[in-house]
């Protein structure tokens, strides 16, 4: 049975998707609420409680895109995005900005529900960790619960997205990670073929690791397979 405390947001325009996805997600022993365009759902998800957001993206008023940035500027729940755009740049675009899954209309039962279970599954594990672990190596601190980072001179500025980056090559300092290691173990993209993703996030945290006073190659490129994070 379902912990009857998971609770889960659906946000669709459209009546005959939340109708068929509060169903299916209640028959799972889900608690379900719904809400039918981009502002509801912002206000239904400030009351807090949820678990898992399932969010379509082509709304009328605040696209599902814009309400997924607003929620994720004060919270790490899993994102599952909705949506007929099935092409992988609609694709990337969506988890570069926060998603943390991506399901094209029209879906089945099966498939979303083994989403479902897939998010909060990482999502407990990842919790479990971070509310136990604080790790530092080479000179940087990060502080899994609060998802903040440190170094001598002071916090390290990092989205979500750098955060999660990091803490995998930090927790793995020494080896070296493909691409496709890191897209599938910091984020759970595991279907996406475009790795090009991960080579402008190693940049972006290189460029914040130097302003913060540190040596940017060490996150180590290893040519032809992937990253390293050196740990002296």
């Amino acid at each position: 049975m379902t912990d009857a405390q998971t609770k889960i947001l659906i946000v669709d325009d459209e009546p005959s998707i939340t109708e068929f996805v509060e169903y299916n997600l209640r028959k799972e022993g889900y608690e379900v609420c719904v809400a039918h365009d981009g502002a509801s759902a912002l206000e239904r998800f400030s009351e807090g409680g949820f678990s898992l957001v399932v969010l379509d993206i082509m709304m009328p008023d605040i696209n599902g895109y814009e309400v997924c940035k607003r929620m994720r500027s004060h919270s790490n729940i899993p994102v599952l995005f909705l949506s007929a755009r099935d092409t992988e740049i609609d694709k990337v675009v969506g988890l570069e900005i926060g998603g943390d899954d991506y399901l094209t209309k029209p879906f089945g039962v099966r498939e979303l529900t083994a989403r479902v279970k897939a998010l909060l599954r990482r999502s407990n594990i990842e919790n479990d960790s971070e509310n136990a672990e604080t790790i530092s190596v080479a000179g940087i601190a990060l502080d899994q619960a609060a998802h903040h980072a440190s170094c001598a001179s002071g916090p390290i500025d990092l989205t979500p997205r750098e955060f999660e980056l990091l803490s995998c090559l930090m927790h793995r300092s020494g080896k070296v990670l493909s691409r496709e290691q890191l897209l599938r173990d910091a984020w759970g993209w595991e279907y996406l073929v475009e790795t090009k993703t991960v080579d402008t996030h190693v940049k972006r945290l290189r460029d914040k690791l130097e302003a913060a006073g540190l040596d940017s190659n060490i996150v180590e490129t290893v040519r032809g397979y992937g990253y390293r994070f050196k740990s002296e």
